[in-house]
């Protein structure tokens, strides 16, 4: 028979390590969550890992996000009483065990990310930690629902994105977002950790002026930016996300994509805002959530088809005839191709390191179909240059407009990037502010200044083929060209 002993058993407590990936926030953070349910002392730590990320290691704009990011989790963690141990890790799994053994740490928690290269390091990762006796776990922190949860009727993945987020908005609400702690207990013992700036994520030449004027990383500005968009855009997103004139979007996606904020925080504070205006039905159906689902679409089809990134999902394109022309190449790059729209939106991303969703697109067709130019080359120079450089949604971009992806526009819908620019940019605010040669021009050439008349470049500065040049292509050539190269590759 067992008898209570006559004095009171105090069990070791467990010190647990929370290894913080895409996952930057103490907010709606299952890991961490889980980490404080015990009790226990819990080590916050980050990993510095880019050659485990296979061929996609983050890109310059991306590194320099994740550095004030990760300085802005710290910040936050001394605030609750704690710290932020960075490492920088050739093989993740030796850091972990080398951290437990350090600290005396027996459990390792982590918010799981979907990437091919991150899903197999993960998997060895958990079974070699078990096999030494530390307790592993992970958690959804990231999406809405997991990939492996939304189910065609015939239990497959889905490839069209309106009835996968049809079947998603019928599932059950996604829970609430979980409180951020006020204090995090501290471990016996802490492991050695490394200066912020011996990450090296810091260019070495400073060439991110546009990225400071433009953005604050961090969780805290992710929160004020959700709140700002649902005050002054929300209402006006159907016709404003179309607009690269105006500020109509919500620049939510470097945040997702480091983690900043969750899906679930912004489909509540949605739906928070929407009753509160009286929508009570009817936002589910927002444009701006549908925007929240094509990212969940993205991780959807990168964890049911890991070859996109290098391969199209529709593999007779292998065998398209793409072009490799550098001159073209650098000229795309660097925003000169003499097509104003074009132009706009790719020194906005050399600045910025962010682009306008409508031109993202429009910038895309034009290197694809009127250059010819590899849908996988465009999407390596946004991979290295956008600050919301994510693998699943650039991969899912880059294909829809090749028409070589799920859901895709067909190869020959070729976008025009005069009527493209004329009817997204009306007015040419979006083009005189990033192509400041062409500020003077009369609107009604600002599209399209090779077919100005002499006497209005005049007056606006502008000489072509000196100070803007005048277009790599004509359009209607290359789209004849484009047309002719879809051919090889149409089946029987």
């Amino acid at each position: 028979m067992l008898r209570r002993p006559p004095f009171p058993v105090t069990l070791p407590s467990m010190t647990t390590v929370v290894w913080f990936r895409q996952d930057l926030r103490l907010a709606d953070n299952p890991a961490l969550s889980s980490a404080l349910a015990t009790g226990g002392g819990v080590i916050p730590l980050y990993l510095h890992a880019p050659t485990e990320e296979g061929d996609w290691p983050p890109g310059g704009a991306a590194c320099w996000w994740l550095h004030h990011s990760l300085g802005r989790l710290h910040r936050d963690l001394i605030d609750c009483g704690s710290s932020l141990c960075l490492r920088r890790a050739d093989d993740s799994l030796d850091e972990l065990l080398s951290v437990c053994r350090d600290s005396g740490a027996s459990r390792v928690l982590w918010n799981r990310r979907y990437e091919p290269a991150s899903v197999a390091r993960d998997r060895r990762i958990k079974a070699a930690l078990r096999a030494a006796g530390i307790e592993t776990g992970s958690f959804n922190g990231a999406l809405l629902h997991e990939p492996w949860s939304v189910e065609t009727k015939t239990g497959g993945p889905f490839q069209v994105f309106t009835p996968f987020w049809r079947h998603c908005k019928s599932l059950p609400e996604p829970a609430d977002p979980l409180p951020a702690p006020a204090r995090l207990p501290s471990p016996p013992q802490w492991p050695a950790s490394v200066p912020l700036d011996d990450l090296g994520l810091l260019p070495s030449v400073d060439w991110a002026a546009g990225l400071r004027e433009s953005w604050e990383p961090g969780s805290a500005a992710a929160a004020r930016s959700v709140q700002r968009f649902l005050n002054e855009g929300f209402d006006t997103y159907d016709e404003g996300r179309n607009l690269p004139g105006v500020r109509g979007t919500s620049r939510l996606s470097p945040h997702l994509h480091f983690g900043e904020i969750s899906p679930r925080q912004i489909w509540h504070a949605t739906r928070r805002h929407a009753q509160g205006r009286g929508r009570h039905t009817t936002w589910r159906d927002s444009q701006f959530l549908a925007e929240v689902g094509w990212r969940e679409f993205a991780h959807h089809l990168l964890y049911h088809f890991p070859h996109t990134p290098e391969r199209p999902l529709r593999s007779n394109y292998e065998r398209f005839p793409w072009v490799a022309n550098d001159a073209r190449l650098r000229a795309w790059c660097k925003g000169s191709t003499g097509y104003p729209i074009v132009d706009a939106g790719m020194r906005e991303l050399w600045h910025t390191g962010w682009m306008h969703n409508r031109v993202r697109m429009i910038t895309a067709s034009f290197l694809i179909k009127d250059l010819l130019i590899s849908w996988s080359t465009g999407a390596r120079w946004f991979w290295d240059t956008l600050v919301d450089a994510d693998l699943a949604s650039n991969t899912l971009g880059w294909q829809w407009v090749a028409g070589c992806g799920a859901d895709a526009a067909p190869f020959f819908r070729i976008f025009n990037p005069t009527t493209q620019g004329t009817k997204f940019d009306p007015l040419g605010e979006y083009v005189r502010r990033w192509v400041p040669e062409l500020a003077r021009l009369d609107t009604a050439w600002i599209h399209q200044p090779w077919a100005a008349p002499a006497s209005s470049l005049a007056a606006a500065g502008v000489e072509l083929g000196r100070n803007y040049p005048l277009p790599i292509v004509e359009h209607e050539t290359a789209r004849r060209d484009a047309l002719k190269a879809l051919s090889v590759i149409k089946t029987p």
